[in-house]
């Protein structure tokens, strides 16, 4: 319930964010992130508290850097977590993933992301990977995020 808590205070705090600027949006798109390992996914329906703006289909993916950090506990430089974020359709009985909304990105550099664990954060809009959300993504996914302070800022956990 407290991080439910905490990521609704999250959303709102965002909603009233303002573009990232300079060093905060130096988060690198994750070319080919839908070939590293899946971790896992989950659904948002309508009348969860997130489904404003999380409502939908998430994957989560992570390259081999962020792997080994999920097997150790320890994560290094490069290590890179992807929540891709689709809309869905109710047909025939079967949920089926619609547009893909955003892509969020987790990039670990603990020199270049100091003030934030280690991570940095954005989020890529809809199939793009030039446009960023413009809202402060850095400090709403970061407070977030501080939830999960004990496991390194990482709220996945990969289910073998």
């Amino acid at each position: 319930m407290r991080r439910l808590g905490i990521a609704i205070m999250t959303v709102f705090m965002a909603s009233f964010g303002v573009g990232a600027t300079g060093d905060e949006a130096a988060v690198d798109y994750p070319s080919g992130y839908r070939a590293w390992q899946h971790v896992k996914t989950m659904l948002i329906q309508p009348g969860h508290p997130l489904e404003n703006p999380f409502g939908g289909i998430h994957h989560i993916y992570a390259n081999a850097q962020a792997m080994s950090g999920l097997e150790n506990g320890r994560y290094g430089k490069g290590a890179v977590f992807v929540f891709d974020l689709l809309d869905y359709d109710d047909r025939d009985q079967t949920l089926v993933e619609g547009n893909r909304k955003r892509i969020d990105v987790m990039q670990y550099d603990a020199e270049r992301f100091s003030e934030t664990g280690g991570w940095g954060y954005d989020t890529f809009v809809g199939d793009s990977s030039t446009e960023r959300l413009d809202q402060d993504v850095v400090a709403a996914c970061h407070a977030c995020h501080l939830g999960a302070s004990a496991s390194n800022y990482v709220y996945s956990q990969f289910r073998k």
